[in-house]
């Protein structure tokens, strides 16, 4: 098992630093066609205004959406994780006041040598939903938090089970996609916002309609359409990425957090617990909801699989995941000889 998921690492790795870059590559070029396809439309429209009227004929539009769409990216990539965590009200742990925080920094320090990665910065949000998420650029500058609730309903090896999926995710490169993404739909969003009211019937000056009043071609009337319908649909495309991005990772940093605390029936617990909660998430946006352990907007889409449920939720199913862990560490109680003293994954941890 070692030996496949450190292939899975490599490559895993690889693939995440080759989507980061695509995504950021495909938003600027979002943002590009927006300009520039404006500047288009704007030139066809003054194309037959009279000789002293304005012509567009340099893209403006195009040249200065596509520069904020690079600075965009790269400050979504370099604030991602601190624009995360102050999403979610995250407070850092650097002196624990109480045992169960001063747990969270031992299990958090064990499984970062399990994982041979740098102890990560540790938050807490005070929530009552139990849930856990990474975030970060690298192994190097990354975060992990969890919520209050998760704290008060598991045992240690659960806690552990947590922490190295997490960790997983950090040593896979995971976060780095994963928050450039969240702050990149967070930028969308403002993005469209602003343009909604641009766009909102009355918001633009009317010109005088003169008594040679011009009619806009087929094909100007054609790419107006497809150019609001783009700057409608950006957020929802966006959201969409999000949702269907951490589906896949969800089962490697499962199996990674196995590997690093060779005990994978108490990950199988905390999931257990975790989907079993019934405590409302207040706090972990829909923004940030890819980045948990668990999806904290609901599971009406988290529990089927298949091509419309692949698309739009977040992650697997949990109970594909639980059964995929339990038979994991049955396999590894077989080996061990002790098969037949296993008990139910509830009694996972101690």
């Amino acid at each position: 098992m070692t030996d496949e998921t450190s292939l899975n690492l490599f490559q895993q790795q690889e693939a995440n630093r080759r989507r980061t870059f695509w995504l950021v590559v495909g938003f600027v070029a979002f943002f590009a066609w927006l300009g520039f396809g404006g500047d288009y439309i704007y030139h066809l429209y003054t194309l037959q205004a009279p000789r002293h009227a304005y012509h567009h004929d340099f893209p403006w539009f195009g040249i200065v959406l596509s520069l904020v769409a690079l600075a965009i990216a790269w400050y979504a990539y370099k604030t991602g994780p601190d624009k995360v965590l102050w999403s979610t009200g995250a407070r850092e742990v650097t002196d624990p006041t109480d045992s169960k925080e001063q747990q969270l920094v031992n299990v958090v320090e064990e499984m970062a040598i399990a994982a041979g990665v740098p102890r990560p910065r540790i938050w807490i949000v005070d929530d009552p939903d139990p849930n856990a998420f990474a975030t970060g650029t690298d192994p190097l500058h990354s975060h992990i938090a969890v919520t209050q609730g998760l704290l008060d309903l598991c045992t240690r090896d659960e806690l552990q089970g947590v922490i190295g999926h997490e960790l997983g995710h950090v040593k896979n490169l995971d976060v780095r996609l994963m928050t450039t993404l969240a702050a990149l739909v967070g930028a969308v969003a403002l993005m469209h916002d602003g343009a909604s009211r641009v766009l909102r019937p009355g918001a633009g000056g009317g010109g005088g309609s003169s008594s040679e009043e011009r009619k806009p071609s087929p094909l100007l009337l054609v790419l107006l359409v497809v150019w609001i319908v783009s700057w409608l649909l950006a957020p929802i495309i966006a959201q969409l990425l999000a949702l269907g991005v951490s589906r896949k990772r969800e089962y490697l940093a499962d199996a990674m957090s196995a590997q690093f605390t060779r005990n994978p029936l108490a990950l199988a617990s905390a999931l257990q617990k975790i989907e079993g909660a019934e405590a409302p998430t207040a706090h972990i946006k829909r923004g940030a909801a890819h980045l948990c352990i668990a999806d904290p907007l609901g599971r009406r889409l988290t529990d089927h699989e298949g091509l419309f449920a692949d698309a739009l939720a977040t992650h697997p199913p949990m109970g594909k995941r639980i059964a995929i862990l339990k038979g994991m560490g049955y396999a590894q109680l077989k080996r061990q000889g002790r098969m037949g003293g296993a008990g139910d994954v509830g009694d996972a941890g101690p």
